[in-house]
């Protein structure tokens, strides 16, 4: 983190983040064949890089600020999916905000998944628990197929609210803006120690994750 070049962002993995006409952008199509960054990704993670074709497929974008009661808000726009043959493409990967974020292996996180499902997400020194999740657009997935029910070529913005309780425990919100400005609450939900294992309640890093696509933001 502090060898950014960003005294408000780090990108933690995904090669580049670029800005350029009032967006930012994931690295885009295929990195050039001595790219610094194919290189260094077909070294580090050639599994879910696509030998460092693509390190867009691990896009995870972190403050440099620490945040505990936050609303995080956010617009993608899915430009292309990259059909990488990693087993870590999944129906799991999405547009995601993070939360509570002390390192990649405790955080929470909420979004939209490519099997069309809104998911809220606990994440504690590396195993996963679902606090929330439902369907929210129609179709089905088909593992390793080359399908994603997410909307593509067009804005989707999301927002997420975590705050913690006065009885110690956390709770998380997902929202979805509809044509009309207003805002859709997709999931809600309590971790009061889920799984056996703490609530998240120190504050964290908040972020943005991507998962093999081509994005703008």
């Amino acid at each position: 983190m502090s060898m950014s070049t960003s005294p408000y962002w780090w990108l933690s993995s995904g090669g580049q983040l670029l800005v350029q006409e009032n967006a930012g952008w994931t690295m885009q199509g295929d990195a050039p064949l001595w790219n610094s960054w194919r290189v260094l990704y077909a070294l580090s993670n050639p599994l879910d890089t696509d030998n460092g074709l693509h390190p867009q497929n691990v896009f995870r974008l972190i403050s440099r600020s620490k945040w505990e009661d936050v609303r995080v808000e956010a617009q993608f726009k899915i430009l292309k999916d990259n059909w990488s043959t990693s087993p870590n493409r999944n129906a799991s990967n999405g547009l995601l905000l993070m939360g509570r974020y002390q390192d990649d292996e405790t955080l929470y996180y909420a979004g939209l998944r490519v099997d069309g499902t809104a998911v809220i997400k606990k994440k504690y020194r590396g195993t996963y628990y679902t606090l929330a999740q439902k369907q929210e657009f129609a179709g089905t997935y088909i593992e390793g197929g080359h399908v994603s029910m997410l909307p593509h070529q067009s804005w989707v913005t999301l927002k997420s609210e975590t705050r913690t309780n006065a009885d110690g425990s956390v709770t998380i919100k997902l929202f979805m803006r509809r044509e009309d400005g207003t805002w859709k609450k997709l999931l809600e939900a309590k971790d009061d120690g889920f799984g056996g294992v703490p609530a998240i309640t120190k504050s964290g890093f908040v972020g943005l994750r991507t998962d093999f696509m081509d994005v703008s933001f």
